[in-house]
């Protein structure tokens, strides 16, 4: 029988690569957006492919519905990939764009999560992939909101693992660096929205935030493609006993290690230069 594997934010970058990729390979992959327009662009790629919004709870549950569906009522993996960035200093974001962060970026995941662990349980089997950030282990200035939503998923997914550690579920951290997609554009969209640049003392570095944020090519030589990210969701699927985490690029592999090793003060230094 085909595995099947439902795939969360796959519009562009990370989630669609991983999702034709997969769908290429003969898995059955259940790949899902946000905007009705990409459902309707991957299902004429040969993708299927629901609508599931993770910022909305109906949107969820209709759409892990349709997604079994689709899976003959077996869901093998879930991926879950949906997220995006709020960049902006702490002081500067209002509350409600962080509740919208989190929304999106871990109560979604939280509610599609619980939703299939009982599913996995009744059918014997099932792993669980969490696609985390090398900003879930170290912090940068002006990405509070995305940082702390990355932390939240980094506990989050080490509590599961302990409590699911003696069931036949297996759960998976990835960490990627920089990622070639559009997650600066997505990014430099909400900052526009929930940022008052002219009324902040963080002016100029903002400055320097809305072009990095506007460039279209990645602006880090450490960056990769999603390929990258791919072949440890690959690894993930082969492996009958997964690690706990998957680093990916060497910005993950250099601050998972200076994070284990350096003193506080010090790696705050090296972290405020790397802004």
């Amino acid at each position: 029988m085909t595995a099947s594997i439902l795939i969360t934010g796959c519009s562009s970058g990370i989630g669609y690569y991983c999702a034709a990729e997969l769908n290429k390979l003969g898995y059955n992959v259940i790949a899902s957006c946000r905007q009705l327009r990409d459902v309707e662009r991957l299902n004429n790629q040969g993708i299927n492919c629901i609508q599931l919004d993770l910022s909305c709870s109906k949107s969820i549950d209709r759409g892990l519905k349709q997604a079994l569906v689709l899976a003959n009522g077996q869901l093998d993996m879930l991926f879950n990939n949906a997220a995006y960035g709020q960049p902006g200093a702490l002081e500067d974001l209002p509350t409600d764009a962080l509740r919208a962060q989190f929304e999106t970026n871990f109560f979604g995941w939280h509610q599609l999560t619980r939703a299939v662990i009982p599913l996995m349980l009744q059918q014997g089997h099932g792993k669980i992939i969490q696609n985390s950030s090398v900003l879930g282990l170290v912090a940068m200035k002006y990405r509070g909101a995305y940082n702390a939503s990355k932390f939240a998923i980094e506990g989050y997914t080490d509590t599961l693992r302990l409590e699911l550690a003696n069931t036949p579920i297996k759960i998976a951290l990835i960490e990627p660096g920089p990622i070639e997609s559009h997650f600066r554009q997505n990014a430099k969209h909400q900052f526009e929205q929930h940022i008052d640049i002219n009324h902040s003392r963080h002016q100029d570095a903002y400055q320097q935030t809305l072009h990095r944020l506007g460039t279209s090519t990645p602006n880090n030589k450490f960056t990769l493609g999603p390929d990258a990210v791919f072949k440890q969701v690959l690894a993930i699927i082969n492996s009958k006993h997964p690690k706990a985490r998957y680093y990916v690029t060497q910005p993950t592999y250099i601050f998972g290690f200076l994070r284990r090793v350096l003193p506080t003060k010090w790696l705050d230094k090296l972290l405020i230069k790397s802004n």
